[in-house]
């Protein structure tokens, strides 16, 4: 069973930076994509951002030239670095991680991220 533990989230204020990161219990190796996705309250979960093992990165529209999303094998994590921070980056962060082996899908519990002044 892989469980994946996100850290970082809390009150930012507009125009702040956090950095939000997730550890795996296994390999990062054994997986072949990690990313963020968000929920904001009355919307989807959508994607924020993900990487691939090669380091091939895809960022949502919204985000792009903000956040920063990077993995370190090494330490089985994966982060995001949020920059210019928005009210419209309020949501709970989920970190995801699809199986190198069956792209079965692994979601940590989430953490909130609240952008306001």
């Amino acid at each position: 069973q892989v469980q994946l533990v996100e850290s970082g989230g809390g009150l930012v204020q507009p125009g702040g930076s956090v950095r939000l990161s997730c550890a795996a219990s296994e390999s990062a190796r054994n997986f072949n994509t990690m990313g963020w996705y968000r929920q904001a309250p009355g919307k989807q979960r959508e994607l924020v951002a993900g990487i691939t093992r090669s380091d091939i990165t895809n960022y949502a529209d919204s985000v792009k030239g903000r956040f920063t999303i990077s993995r370190d094998n090494a330490k089985n994590t994966v982060s995001l670095e949020m920059n210019n921070l928005k009210p419209e980056d309020t949501a709970v962060y989920y970190c995801n991680a699809r199986s190198r082996w069956s792209y079965h899908d692994y979601w940590g519990q989430g953490t909130q991220v609240t952008v306001s002044s």
